[in-house]
């Protein structure tokens, strides 16, 4: 699971964007950590990290402050999903309860009003491809 270079890429020192990324490092594409500005956040994970150790890297970050903060009009979600336990590709070990996990969480930090846009950006393995976007859907659903 990659950081989103190109989105930071086009992001990085746009005041009125918040960029919160999520990746296991340091591998591809070998960038994220440090961010490119301030408006970036990255969060790097460490190879076959676990739900539990992404929930509090999260946590532990200062996402759910600065979004509060923030006040967005509107959530865009890069969903990806190659970070699922399944898929050999990714690196990690998340679960399908780990992505809706961040969807509820980000959304409450954000404001339950506030609009969302999710794009598919990965997931390889299509059995946990499938049981996290429905996990995905259902935690935006229910938010």
């Amino acid at each position: 699971m990659h950081h989103g270079d190109g989105t930071e890429e086009i992001v990085a020192g746009s005041e009125p964007i918040w960029f919160f990324s999520c990746f296991q490092h340091p591998f591809y594409p070998y960038s994220g950590i440090p961010p490119l500005a301030d408006n970036c956040l990255p969060v790097g994970l460490e190879n076959l990290t676990d739900g539990k150790g992404f929930r509090q890297a999260i946590t532990d970050s200062v996402w759910f402050e600065r979004l509060a903060e923030f006040k967005p009009q509107l959530l865009l979600f890069s969903a990806g999903f190659d970070a699922h336990k399944q898929d050999l590709l990714g690196g990690l070990l998340l679960l399908e309860e780990d992505f809706a996990w961040i969807t509820r969480e980000v959304i409450r930090a954000a404001g339950e009003d506030v609009p969302v846009v999710s794009l598919l950006e990965g997931g390889y393995d299509l059995e946990a491809l499938e049981a996290s976007v429905l996990a995905h859907l259902h935690a935006l659903n229910d938010s």
